[in-house]
């Protein structure tokens, strides 16, 4: 049995699942692009290889095992993307919550079952049909759990818009000594510099007290300042629309002082430095061009 238990973004892992862009079928088409930034990709001709986004994976699997981390990987599912173990299902405290995804993509939660089967029947959960929610969008801070969301009547028009406020209504009631605030995102179906898939893409907690945030993915100012005085001036690295677009939020911490990075990330790597994290960098911009990046592809089961 796992002994599930993740309350925040940094503590020291110990268990993860890690995606896999094993037989990671055909290029798209237009027609089947969940986001923008694949979008463009797919329309310019420069959407990734599987060959390229295998090796940059493996490099991130080296780095976990480096550290002692037990990795799962999902079941090979024959020509089928399954990069993205976040969006599928997170953990917080002993609980493994069943991500209610966009209906394409369950056949990946059925290949974590080796993983699901193993959490004591009570600890899992399903939330109902109504409430969409995935990972990307479920931060962890102790007590608080933060939630990107999409409040808009138009909701249903943006296939981008992967949270619901349902969903937040059930996070509630499912962990009521937690505090919850869940925060509008900025959508858009078409322009990648201007659409914050998940939480993860504009906000993410980092070393002890740290965050990297990105105050355009933030449709309401007020939530945006509430995050930014949350943590202080002095701990908030602000990323620009650019380094949001490359995805310099969603980088992975193994501890409070290792992080997982893209080796292209300048100008944060050297910040985190200065505040005394080791930076592991590796290569990702090829799984990049998806909308996701290294907090996209890892799903945490046990921190310390």
């Amino acid at each position: 049995m796992l002994n599930l238990n993740v309350k925040n973004e940094t503590s020291r892992l110990r268990a993860v699942v890690l995606g896999t862009a094993k037989s990671n079928g055909p290029t798209p088409t237009i027609e089947e692009a969940y986001d923008p930034k694949s979008l463009e990709h797919i329309k310019a001709g420069t959407y990734p290889v599987e060959a390229d986004m295998v090796k940059e994976m493996e490099a991130v699997a080296a780095v976990l095992e480096k550290y002692d981390v037990t990795v799962f990987r999902p079941k090979i599912i024959e020509d089928y993307n399954q990069i993205f173990s976040r969006d599928i299902g997170f953990v917080i405290d002993d609980k493994f919550v069943e991500a209610n995804i966009l209906p394409d993509r369950e056949q990946e939660f059925e290949a974590i079952e080796h993983v699901w089967s193993q959490v004591p029947k009570e600890q899992r959960i399903k939330l109902p049909e109504h409430c969409h929610i995935e990972g990307g969008d479920v931060m962890l801070y102790n007590d608080y759990i933060f939630i990107g969301t999409y409040r808009g009547a138009d909701y249903s028009d943006y296939i981008i818009a992967r949270t619901n406020m349902e969903a937040v209504e059930a996070m509630k009631a499912l962990f009521p000594h937690k505090k919850i605030k869940s925060f509008n995102l900025r959508k858009s179906n078409t322009n990648p510099r201007e659409n914050a898939l998940h939480l993860d893409c504009c906000f993410q907690p980092v070393g002890k007290n740290k965050a990297i945030l990105h105050k355009n993915g933030f449709l309401e100012e007020e939530e945006y300042e509430w995050l930014f005085n949350f943590f202080g001036k002095e701990n908030v690295f602000e990323i620009d629309k650019e380094e949001m677009y490359n995805m310099n939020s969603n980088i992975f911490s193994i501890s409070e002082n290792v992080v997982i990075s893209e080796k292209n990330f300048t100008r944060l790597n050297t910040w985190l430095r200065s505040q005394g994290i080791t930076v592991e960098e590796v290569s990702y911009s090829e799984i990049a061009k998806q909308e996701g990046l290294l907090r996209c592809s890892t799903m945490p089961l046990i921190r310390d």
